[in-house]
């Protein structure tokens, strides 16, 4: 048995960014970030901000994904995957989640109806 399934919760830190691929395909490109604090050895207060690439494929869960706005909290969950590409002359290696999932997070300064999207199978 296999397994290859993340989940992150954090805030979106660019408006999602809807594109296609050159075969016409739709996508849209969501940045969220995360954060860990923990105290260090002194009892000061550190913090860490992760970012993470999300992948969101399909017309209409790509639209919803794209309707996303920078500072959105949401939960993202999909699986981890990395491709490679060449990009003047030089290798590249992403990691990123393939979201099959989104859920916009209620929070209590702003409006929101906490929208679930699932990718339909």
């Amino acid at each position: 048995m296999y397994l290859n399934r993340l989940t992150i919760m954090g805030f979106l830190g660019a408006d999602g960014e809807k594109k296609s691929t050159s075969t016409g395909k739709t996508y849209t490109l969501l940045s969220v970030a995360t954060k860990t604090s923990w105290k260090d050895d002194n009892g000061q207060w550190q913090s860490n901000t992760e970012w993470h690439r999300v992948v969101v494929w399909g017309d209409h869960f790509a639209d919803y994904a794209a309707g996303l706005k920078k500072g959105a909290h949401v939960h993202v969950e999909g699986a981890l995957r990395s491709r490679e590409y060449e990009k003047e002359g030089v290798q590249h290696r992403v990691w990123e989640c393939k979201a099959d999932n989104i859920l916009k997070l209620d929070r209590p300064d702003r409006e929101s109806t906490g929208e679930e999207v699932e990718v339909p199978r």
